[in-house]
């Protein structure tokens, strides 16, 4: 399978090709080897050598033979080291068993190649740890990926898989598929397995999926995952139909709900964000837009946002912050200080200062917040927003290995640049990015959608309708692996 070929389909699309016999699964994934090889040479984005063979897999899965990659934070993989982006973790601790979505990675039939490189405890919305050195932008290397999902956005985007993994406990899929030019879903609390570990996914501040290109293959990948495992903490109802038809051109007109077949969605845009931070006019220009082309689609689209304590969000994201701790704090052997990075030593500091208190009061912080939210999707169906108040930065603007940092004044820093995606893990909410926009440099811009907790269908549809309407598949980095 020729390199062109193969970073030119989507997982829907090679997966088509495998199970027509077109091409086998080896030949996908020798082109996936040559391709991560070469974009991995460029772009700095996988944690640790290729995995020789690819983990096993269900070869009759919905998504059996296509290219995969997981992040280094996990979900863990049995006898896999993961690092979490850190050299206190020395080798990498081998994990003991499978989490759950990880097995349903397995069964979907997704051929797992690799890990990829995050910041150091997930805990920016840039990839550049001092283990590894900063991952590239395939839109233009001397710029950030995003965070945490960095490594994952820039192999996705490049093309050199379709899919990777990720998580978002403050917007680590959305930020850095804003950065990348990517479709970048978080589910809402409890549609994707958590497990038991890490306090129950960060209070179910985290939610686990994924980056992809179109918006057909999250639909299909979240068929393929969705649902709490036995004993979870949180639930989302259950879909009505399975997403792979939400996300069909032919599906339910326009992104309108089921069971409303004669009038659009209430939607709202905004482009001012919570912490008044100064949006872009490049990025205000592309939600606008995005705005436009809904209303175009027969939506009611009018100004307005919910109403959000910016110091309630950041108290909050404190607990979060602090609960990313306890893997290290728990460990039978504490990491060094000195080889973990400056924000990272400050965090498990005030983890270990605080108390129940604490704890408590930044929960129910928490809990003001999706109140407040809650009270606003009462009479809106859809929140259109940027999904960063800029473009992808420069390497090097956020510093976490910056000593002069507390838990809050690092959160407030990197809120500045990303300070409409944290809210929602507060809310529980499912949003998506999308890639709605091109700045005049070229860059990507990302707009956001959130919907109602357990609306991912309708979050799917919408963005079907805006795949037709404002399409960005044509669009390909300048290092994309495709190209000669």
């Amino acid at each position: 399978m020729e390199l062109h070929e193969y970073a030119g389909l989507d997982a829907v699309g090679l997966r088509g090709l495998i199970s027509g016999g077109e091409v086998s699964a080896a030949e996908v994934e020798a082109a996936a080897r040559a391709a991560l090889a070469r974009a991995h040479g460029r772009l700095n984005a996988l944690a640790a050598p290729l995995f020789t063979p690819a983990l096993d897999h269900d070869p009759r899965g919905p998504l059996a033979g296509v290219p995969f990659l997981i992040k280094d934070t996990g979900p863990m993989a049995e006898g896999v080291p993961f690092r979490c982006g850190s050299r206190a973790l020395g080798p990498g601790i081998p994990a003991a068993a499978d989490h759950e979505l990880m097995r349903r990675f397995r069964a979907a039939g997704l051929v797992t190649l690799g890990l990829t490189i995050s910041p150091e405890m997930g805990l920016s919305f840039t990839s550049e740890p001092l283990l590894h050195g900063p991952v590239r932008n395939p839109w233009d290397p001397a710029r950030a990926a995003g965070g945490s999902s960095g490594g994952a956005a820039a192999l996705v985007a490049s093309g050199a898989v379709p899919l990777a993994h990720a998580n978002d406990g403050a917007g680590s899929i959305r930020v850095p598929a804003a950065c990348c030019g990517l479709v970048g879903l978080k589910p809402s609390r409890g549609r994707t397995p958590t497990g038991a570990g890490l306090g129950a996914a960060l209070f179910g501040m985290l939610s686990e999926f994924a980056l992809a290109r179109t918006v057909r293959d999250a639909a299909t990948l979240l068929d393929a995952v969705h649902g709490p495992a036995p004993g979870d903490a949180f639930a989302a109802p259950a879909p009505v139909r399975p997403y792979a038809e939400e996300a069909r051109p032919d599906g339910p007109a326009a992104g309108r709900p089921a069971g409303d077949p004669g009038g659009g969605l209430r939607v709202a845009v905004t482009t001012h964000a919570w912490s008044g931070a100064p949006v872009d006019p490049e990025v205000a220009a592309a939600t606008t837009r995005a705005g436009v082309t809904l209303a175009a689609l027969g939506h009611h689209v009018q100004e307005a946002s919910p109403s959000v304590g910016w110091d309630e969000v950041i108290h909050a994201c404190e607990a979060e912050a602090v609960g990313a701790a306890a893997p290290f704090l728990l460990a039978p052997r504490q990491p060094p200080p000195d080889r973990l990075e400056a924000v990272s030593r400050q965090v498990m500091a005030e983890a270990r200062g605080r108390g129940a208190v604490d704890l408590v009061a930044g929960l129910d912080a928490a809990g003001r917040v999706s109140q407040a939210v809650g009270r606003f999707f009462a009479d809106h169906d859809l929140l259109v927003t940027p999904t960063l108040a800029g473009l992808p930065p420069p390497h090097g603007t956020l510093r976490y290995d910056d000593p002069g940092h507390t838990v809050e004044s690092w959160l407030r820093e990197i809120f500045t640049f990303g300070p409409f995606t944290s809210v929602v893990n507060l809310t529980g909410q499912p949003a998506v990015s999308l890639p709605l926009g091109q700045s005049a440099s070229g860059l990507p811009i990302g707009v956001q959608l959130i919907a109602a907790h357990g609306r991912e269908d309708l979050l799917l549809r919408v963005s079907a309708a805006l795949e037709e309407a404002m399409p960005w598949r044509d669009r390909r980095p300048p290092l994309f692996v495709g190209d000669s």
